[in-house]
Formats: C-alpha cells, sequence, structure tokens
C-alpha cells in the first residue's frame, strides 16, 4: 500500500513548481518579521522628566531646580517621575532669590501630577509618550507585548484546529487579513487598552499565518526539500521582515504612521490567493479527490511531467485517512518513562530558547551604539543562524547540533557580564554571536522534537512544546528589567 509521498512521487522533489510554490509560501511569512516586533520602536521610551507648568512665574535659576538629582548607576541624572513641590518652590523662589543659601533636600517632593515632557530628538511619538507609560505605569509597555504573545498562546491552540478544519490556504490568507487588519486598527486606538486587544488579536493572526504556511509548505513540497524550506526559507524571510524593521523606522518616527505603513506590506500578499494552492494532502482527507487530483496535475503539467493514468486507489484513499485519524490524547506524553523525560526536556528547552530569543530581540535599544542598526544586525544575523540550521540539520547528529549551539550560546551570553563597560562594542558583538546560536538552536529544535515523539503524538508533542514556548515568549518582554 502506497502513501501519500510515494504517491506523488511521479511529481519530482524539485520542480519548477516546487520551487515557485517554495518561494511563493516562504514570502508568505516576511510580514511575521517585523509585525510582533514592531514593539521595540512603536513602544520605546524617550528621555523624560516632569512636566512643569509655563505660567509658574520662576527665574530660571529657580527653573532649573524643580527636579531632584537622583543617582543612577554611576551618575547623577534629573528624575524621571518626581519633583519638587510646585507650591513651595514658587513661594521659596520669591524668599531665597539666590540658591546658594538654600539646601534643595529640605523641599518636599511630588509626583508628575501635570504629566511629562517627552524628548523629540528621536520619535515623534511612541505609545509611551501617547498614554504616558512611565513611571508607575512603566510595566504597561513590556505588558503590551506580553499581551501579544498571550495571543501567540491563544493562536497556537487554535490554528492547527482551524487549517485541519477549513482547509490550509484558507487558514493562510484568512489569518494573514487578521493580522493586516487589526494592525491598520490599531493606529486609532483610543486607549492603551484597546491598542493591547488589538495587539493580542494580531498575535493570534501572526501565529496561524505562521503555522499555515509551514504546514501548507510541508504537504505540497517534497520529502528531501522539508528541512531547507523550515530554514533557508521560512526562517530566511522572517529574517528579512526582522531587517525591513528598523529600515522603515528610521526613516518614520510616529508610532501610528509606522505601524500604518507595516500594515500596509499585507495587502501586497492579496494576489497570491491566486497563485498558491490549497493542499491536495488535507483535499485527499476531506473526500475532495477530484479537487485534489486536479491540484497534483497541474503541478505535473509545470514540471513536465506526464501523470500516470490513475493516481490513486480507493484502498490508498482509506490508508491516509486511517494513519491521519490514528493519534492519542495528550496523556500519552506522560505514560511511559522514555516519552515524560522527553516531553520534560522539550518544554523546558523550548521555554528556555524562547526566553532567550525574545528577550535578545526586545532589549535590542539597551545596546551600545545606534538603536536602528543594533536592530538590523540582530536581524541579519538570523540568515547564517538559518544556513548553520540547514548545515547541521544534513551534516551532523540532531542531539550534537542542538546541545553545541545552546551551549556556544549560553555561554557567550554568560561572558558579557566580565566584559569591562569600556569596551561596550565588544559586548554588541558577543550579543549578537548569542543571538546567532540561538536562533540556530530555535530553527533546528521544531525538526528534532518532531522527530523524538512516534507517529500517533508527535502532532501533540510538539504543539506542548510549542506552547511551552509561547509561555517563555510572554516572560521575555520583562527581561529588560531586569538591568535595572
Amino acid at each position: 500500500m502506497r502513501d501519500y509521498d510515494e504517491i506523488v512521487a511521479f511529481l519530482g522533489e524539485w520542480g519548477p513548481y516546487q520551487r515557485f510554490i517554495f518561494f511563493l509560501l516562504s514570502l508568505s511569512v516576511f510580514p511575521n518579521g517585523f509585525g510582533g516586533l514592531s514593539i521595540v520602536f512603536v513602544g520605546d521610551v524617550p528621555e523624560h522628566r516632569c512636566l512643569i507648568p509655563g505660567n509658574l512665574n520662576l527665574s530660571e535659576v529657580w527653573m532649573n531646580r524643580t527636579l531632584p538629582l537622583v543617582q543612577e548607576g554611576d551618575k547623577l541624572q534629573y528624575s524621571k517621575c518626581r519633583r519638587y513641590r510646585l507650591d513651595v518652590i514658587s513661594n521659596l523662589s520669591e524668599t531665597f532669590p539666590d540658591l546658594d543659601f538654600f539646601n534643595m533636600s529640605e523641599v518636599e517632593q511630588e509626583p508628575c501630577l501635570d504629566g511629562w515632557e517627552y524628548s523629540k530628538d528621536q520619535y515623534i511619538s511612541t505609545i509611551v509618550t501617547e498614554w504616558d507609560l512611565v513611571c508607575n505605569n512603566d510595566w504597561k509597555g513590556p505588558f503590551s507585548m506580553s499581551v501579544f504573545f498571550l495571543g501567540v498562546l491563544v493562536g497556537s491552540f487554535f490554528s492547527g484546529q482551524f487549517a485541519d478544519r477549513f482547509g490550509r490556504k484558507t487558514v493562510l490568507f484568512g489569518t494573514m487579513a487578521v493580522q493586516t487588519g487589526f494592525n491598520m486598527l490599531q493606529v486609532f486606538s483610543p486607549n492603551w487598552e484597546i491598542f493591547c486587544l488589538l495587539n493580542f488579536l494580531v498575535g493570534i493572526g501572526q501565529i496561524s499565518n505562521y503555522v499555515a504556511a509551514f504546514v501548507l509548505g510541508s504537504e505540497v513540497l517534497g520529502k528531501s526539500i522539508r528541512i531547507a524550506y523550515s530554514t533557508l526559507g521560512i526562517g530566511t524571510f522572517y529574517a528579512f521582515g526582522y531587517m525591513l524593521l528598523p529600515l522603515v523606522a528610521y526613516f518614520i518616527r510616529s508610532w501610528q504612521i509606522l505601524l500604518f505603513t507595516l500594515s500596509l506590506v499585507g495587502l501586497l500578499y492579496i494576489p497570491l490567493w491566486w497563485f498558491i494552492p490549497e493542499s491536495p494532502r488535507w483535499l485527499l482527507l476531506k473526500g475532495r479527490n477530484q479537487e485534489a487530483e486536479a491540484i497534483l496535475r497541474l503541478i505535473a503539467k509545470k514540471n513536465g511531467v506526464t501523470p500516470p493514468a490513475e493516481l490513486f486507489t480507493d484502498l490508498e484513499l482509506e490508508d491516509i485517512k486511517a494513519k491521519n485519524l490514528n493519534s492519542l490524547a495528550i496523556t500519552h506524553l506522560v505514560k511511559t518513562r522514555n516519552i515524560q523525560s522527553v516531553t520534560i526536556i522539550n518544554i523546558l528547552v523550548w521555554m528556555i530558547l524562547a526566553i532567550g530569543y525574545y528577550g535578545l530581540s526586545l532589549n535590542t535599544p539597551n545596546l551600545h551604539g545606534d538603536e536602528y542598526l543594533n536592530y538590523f544586525f540582530s536581524g541579519a544575523i538570523e540568515i547564517p543562524a538559518n544556513i548553520a540550521a540547514w548545515l547541521f540539520l544534513q551534516k551532523l547528529t540532531r542531539k550534537f547540533s542542538i546541545s553545541g549551539t545552546l551551549f556556544l550560546g549560553g555561554v557567550v551570553l554568560f561572558f558579557i557580564q566580565l566584559v569591562p563597560s569600556n569596551l561596550s562594542v565588544l559586548t554588541t558583538v558577543l550579543v549578537m554571536v548569542g543571538k546567532c546560536a540561538n536562533t540556530c538552536a530555535f530553527t533546528m529544535v521544531y525538526v528534532y522534537t518532531a522527530e523524538l515523539y512516534p507517529t500517533v503524538v508527535r502532532n501533540t508533542g510538539v504543539g506542548v512544546s510549542s506552547t511551552a514556548s509561547r509561555l517563555g515568549s510572554i516572560i521575555s518582554p520583562y527581561i529588560s528589567f531586569l538591568v535595572t
């Protein structure tokens, strides 16, 4: 009895049509590279301090002393969240015109009751300046990203089910529309709460789009091409999207215009509906045999091969459906000691990889040097990382490849603590090397996890591991808070 891969073997592994679909499906994840991580610029925190109303009758000397000095690291800086009581300052300015005769430490302080004044040197506006997400509200900035990852978590639960029920192609384009549409709506958010709600929905759309593209490519492309597709294809085009974000953000310094401009990219994918086919495997599982046969014959025509008169028998169709239904419940992931160990280790590895990847990505603004160049390099380093992942999967054992890259990334990031503060360029280089190793391991772990589980629990095992990574990504926006 032939399985599906044997049935479609006559099409060849790497014909003109497969190359065309490889490119289009890889291109479909391009917006994912900048969609979620746009918060790095949209939610960046400019320099700020308490706003001092202009109607106070204060001399320039007293105006410059309305803010207390605080120790931040090894430097004295004006407080960003406190000011001296303005009514007291106003009275004192009349009594003590010369500050040399007065000790400011005796003056009572108050929070920024009139709001904040933000530097316009880098940004016209961000969501931080829009809704004052500083001081007591500084937790709201990273929470905005955590909400996105919460949407990714929810999308992870349902994306596979939607793709199984409605089709890979329908979900691919439907979730692309969700991602694009809600990104546009975010521009008109009246408050932070609505922005977070829309960010949650964008997260659902983004992961569902990624999963649909991954599954559709795995089912349309040949066995020998699937590893290249998941690394050189999807991984590289994701990196290209990642690299586009700082280029656009450099020229657009308003968060609304930046989000709107990035969301317009999604509209360019509408014509792909007429070029990307539905998965023939899924059509066969749904009993839509004629549609599946038509697509397979079209692929044969594009590849210049002659298909057999009868593509599949009734018995082969029944066998394909039976294999698809032959899966076990999630409890089987902990039923035996061997599978239990594999599951626990996978959960830990996936969570650590997600925390490391997104923690490093979102922390890019804190690196020394130009923020836009650093972010560009952070995306560019993923291209050699994906190439390395593809080579390792081809030439080395899975265990050595993953453990080796994890060890390299951990050691490099650990040694950052030993780098003197005056060698900040070296710190940035080490961060990029660590990011490269982390990305490489993250790319390979998808393939390795799928191979560790038996067929009947493979989808469930990968799903549970992926869910663990989403929990790690929810935590990751707060990693930068550890430096304070």
